[in-house]
């Protein structure tokens, strides 16, 4: 499932412009990474926030001894421009020294007993492109960054909805096999009582004939 969470991500990333808000899950060190094509020259400010859940209180809470590694790298070259490893909420800032793809990594990790749980990770995003005039469509633009934020919402909860399913669905499966394991055991124990019964029944009219017999002097 966290290939279906990171399409997600890859899709709406490459299809927003301007400012981007969104979130998805990182499972324990989990790293995921997305593409981004930014023209040169190009500033990127991020601020990201996180939560783990706590089967304690049965919510999702802040660990302040979480680490979140982000890492930046300008593809092909793999020139790293960005590698920080920040606070469980914080912000980070680059400008794209080339234009073209730049490949953004995010993972978490922790030495407290939150370790491998699962982490929500809210990320926003706003790209100064300096070739874009956002003055003139920052309500189309503001639109369109509200639709996408409750699709990228609707797109998890459908994802979660599919867990929850296939979990369920393993359960009935091996409900179904627990039942069939025990119903092949009693087949096979009434098969060997009905043998038993039948070699005793057979023993007995054999016994009972024979003395027959000799009882009128047959044999």
């Amino acid at each position: 499932m966290g290939h279906l969470h990171l399409s997600v991500l890859v899709l709406l990333v490459a299809y927003l412009a301007g400012t981007q808000a969104l979130y998805f899950y990182l499972e324990g060190s989990e790293k995921k990474c997305f593409i981004e094509d930014l023209p040169k020259e190009t500033m990127v400010i991020g601020v990201y926030s996180s939560e783990q859940y706590s089967a304690a209180n049965n919510h999702w809470v802040e660990n302040k001894d979480l680490k979140i590694e982000i890492a930046v790298e300008e593809l092909p070259q793999g020139h790293r421009i960005v590698d920080i490893k920040g606070d469980s909420s914080g912000r980070f800032s680059f400008t794209s020294t080339e234009s073209g793809d730049h490949s953004i990594c995010i993972s978490a990790s922790s030495n407290s007993w939150f370790d491998n749980s699962k982490t929500r990770l809210t990320l926003d995003m706003d790209f100064d492109d300096p070739t874009d005039h956002h003055d003139h469509n920052a309500e189309g633009v503001s639109e369109r960054k509200i639709d996408l934020v409750k699709r990228v919402h609707e797109l998890n909860e459908r994802v979660e909805d599919i867990q929850i399913e296939q979990n369920a669905q393993h359960e009935r499966e091996k409900d179904f096999r627990d039942q069939s394991e025990l119903t092949n055991s009693r087949v096979v124990w009434w098969t060997i009582a009905q043998l038993i019964v039948l070699g005793v029944v057979c023993f007995w009219q054999m016994n009972y004939f024979k003395n027959f017999f000799m009882a009128k002097k047959l044999v």
